[in-house]
């Protein structure tokens, strides 16, 4: 079927009917729309074959290309397309916030003091509806807990307490997109998972068109709430709710999978405890068409990791946030072939350190220097890279402490300067504490089962001056490293 630029044509599916507009923007030879959404538009690669998102019918050529479409009046907003049954409270009374009443409520409580909430809900009963009230204090409270990650944009989004907790620091994100766009950029992007939607908008940010899809209808409507919150057009980004997420992958897309969400809720790292499979997850990406990426918790174990890969560990002010997964175009464009490389990034500097198949560090005395690596290089186990470059060892072979007898400049480790080694010791410690002056005293515990708040009140610091405690291991023994910080990195 030919289309030309501006020509309005019928959506080839009876039951959807949608009217259409041809667009201009494509990739790699395909013709792309633009559908009317009433005065908003949404976007959409047209090779040839179709399948209409309105009802899910759908025709694929023997080339296994396909037309995605829209339709015209979404059940729950422009961005929103589903056939779930959307009836769930959780739902309606997030819905209620998106109405008029709903906005007013919430502006009403711009200075809302989690303190005073009791007489604030009771306040408010008399004028709003109790659930419409409950729902827009939960929203609030969200909103005020949302600014670590998120900043001031936090005021104006949405968020469910899953959501909120299983999304990435808006940093975070924004580096990852960032990446994806300079890597892998391509005209279609499906964020599967998308959850609250912070991921899918700051790859829209990066002007890539966004398929944002969740099998979850409330994470569907709060991550359109958003996407309109931040006023992110309309030809950005759209949002799906599917059964089955990994079913939606079109012709010419790049494919972000988000496996952050467990199951279960405990610590269980079985790759295939997530509610995607890990391996299933792996073929999806690499069936497409143009990479794609999987967002993974970092404690995963690396005997699972895919070779086909880049495996990348992402901390932001010292705490590790996530790992990523990367895969190159299928022709091996995109991060020139590092398959099975391991990579750590310390934000919001963007630094990273690079594995180099190193052997594991040599154990050695403890020198005049210790470095404590950042999580994210722990994680992806690039310690050996990390002493290499300080021209370090290890302090114990089971514990991540590098020492060293020079001081070395890295953004990937914090140095500390250490001014005794002892024998772990309660008495020795307070009487030295108290000999030095030291009132100000950091505990770190690392392969040793001593309680830091314990140990500090058995010392009873006092004094003007402060130190950092390292209670530990050299060579198996139980062992107390005195010292200070040097540089932050």
């Amino acid at each position: 079927m030919p289309f030309r630029e501006g020509e309005v044509y019928r959506c080839p599916d009876a039951d959807c009917g949608s009217p259409h507009v041809v667009g201009v923007r494509a990739r790699d030879g395909a013709e792309a729309y633009q559908s009317t959404l009433g005065s908003r538009v949404c976007p959409a690669v047209l090779p040839v074959g179709w399948r209409c998102r309105a009802t899910g019918a759908g025709r694929r050529r023997a080339d296994g290309r396909l037309r995605l479409c829209v339709p015209q009046s979404p059940p729950t907003g422009p961005r929103v397309r589903t056939g779930w049954d959307n009836a769930r409270v959780d739902l309606e009374a997030f819905k209620a916030l998106l109405t008029d009443e709903g906005q007013a409520l919430l502006a009403s409580l711009s200075d809302f003091d989690p303190a005073d909430e009791l007489a604030t809900a009771a306040r408010l009963r008399r004028e709003y509806p109790a659930e419409l009230v409950s729902a827009a204090i939960e929203q609030i409270r969200l909103r005020q807990q949302a600014v670590a990650k998120f900043g001031a944009d936090a005021h104006r989004m949405y968020f469910t307490p899953d959501g909120l907790e299983q999304s990435s620091h808006k940093a975070v994100a924004e580096y990852r997109a960032k990446r994806l766009y300079q890597y892998i950029g391509t005209f279609g992007v499906e964020t599967l998972g998308c959850g609250i939607g912070g991921d899918a908008i700051e790859v829209a940010d990066t002007g890539l068109v966004v398929w944002a899809v969740d099998h979850d209808p409330l994470a569907c409507a709060v991550a359109a709430a958003n996407a309109d919150a931040l006023e992110l057009p309309l030809i950005l980004m759209t949002v799906t709710c599917e059964d089955d997420v990994l079913e939606s992958v079109g012709f010419g897309e790049t494919v972000v999978i988000d496996l952050v969400r467990r199951v279960d809720q405990d610590r269980n790292v079985d790759p295939e405890a997530y509610s995607t499979h890990l391996s299933r997850a792996v073929e999806t990406v690499r069936e497409a068409t143009a990479g794609g990426a999987i967002k993974i918790a970092p404690d995963i174990p690396h005997e699972v990791l895919p070779d086909c890969a880049l495996a990348e560990w992402i901390s932001y002010d010292g705490d590790v946030q996530e790992a990523v997964l990367w895969f190159d175009w299928p022709d091996g464009t995109g991060f020139g072939g590092l398959h099975g490389v391991r990579s750590a990034t310390l934000l919001p500097g963007g630094e990273s350190l690079i594995s180099r198949g190193l052997p594991d560090p040599a154990v050695r005395p403890v020198g005049r220097y210790l470095y404590e690596p950042d999580g994210a290089v722990i994680h992806a186990h690039l310690v050996a890279e990390l002493a290499q470059d300080v021209d370090g060892g290890l302090i114990d072979e089971t514990i991540a402490y590098i020492t060293a007898d020079d001081l070395h400049a890295t953004p990937f480790a914090t140095a500390y300067e250490i001014t005794d080694v002892m024998p772990f010791s309660t008495e020795v410690l307070s009487a030295l504490l108290c000999e030095r002056g030291i009132g100000e005293l950091t505990v770190k515990e690392r392969g040793s089962a001593a309680d830091p708040e314990e140990l500090c009140c058995i010392v009873k610091p006092h004094g003007p001056n402060a130190a950092t405690v390292f209670v530990t291991g050299t060579a198996g023994s139980p062992t107390m490293l005195l010292g200070h910080r040097l540089h932050s990195r």
